[in-house]
């Protein structure tokens, strides 16, 4: 049932994601009431192990922990709280440039692992074909969160979560980035 419960979320967020609006907010019927488990700590850890776990599986080198990443991305996710917007962060090309997964869902609703696993989840339409071609719908964006992850050259992540009064938003940010126009993820 959970495993319905995350692709049904995945769908949904992966469309919202997409729309050019911003996301349709989605409240999903939860069992309790109570909170889900948070903390600096924990977020890197979780975030660290559940994407160096799909990495293992994709036969690359896992990532490594950034201050200055994090960082980065805590400046982000609040900005994205405070406004109310959902988009990818407006970056210069070239040199500073930084890959970077968004994710927003209900305030307190998710754990974290439940947020990195619908990035993870992309794995299910992914190929490994040149970017953008890496998606078995013929769409990128169904699994440009996951060739992220699985990036070979990417070598240090950084996340952070900001809160509103009605939802999370989750910003992981990579470097190098990846999901470069041309080549493959590994």
């Amino acid at each position: 049932m959970k495993g319905k419960r995350v692709k049904a979320m995945l769908a949904l967020l992966l469309i919202a994601a997409c729309a050019p609006d911003g996301p349709q907010r989605v409240v999903e019927p939860r069992p309790d009431a109570s909170a889900a488990v948070r903390g600096d700590a924990l977020l890197r850890t979780t975030m660290l192990n559940d994407q160096n776990a799909a990495r293992t599986r994709a036969g690359v080198p896992p990532l490594a922990w950034d201050a200055t990443l994090a960082d980065h991305a805590r400046a982000y996710a609040r900005e994205l709280a405070r406004t109310g917007r959902f988009e990818h962060a407006d970056q210069p090309q070239g040199p500073g440039r930084e890959g970077e997964n968004l994710w927003t869902g209900t305030r307190d609703a998710y754990g974290y692992d439940e947020m990195v696993a619908h990035w993870v989840d992309e794995k299910r339409f992914f190929t490994n074909g040149v970017t953008p071609d890496f998606s078995t719908t013929g769409d990128y964006r169904d699994a440009v969160h996951y060739a992220q992850i699985v990036w070979r050259g990417t070598q240090r992540m950084g996340c952070a979560l900001a809160s509103n009064a009605r939802d999370d938003v989750l910003v992981c940010r990579y470097d190098p980035p990846g999901n470069v126009v041309g080549e493959r993820a590994y």
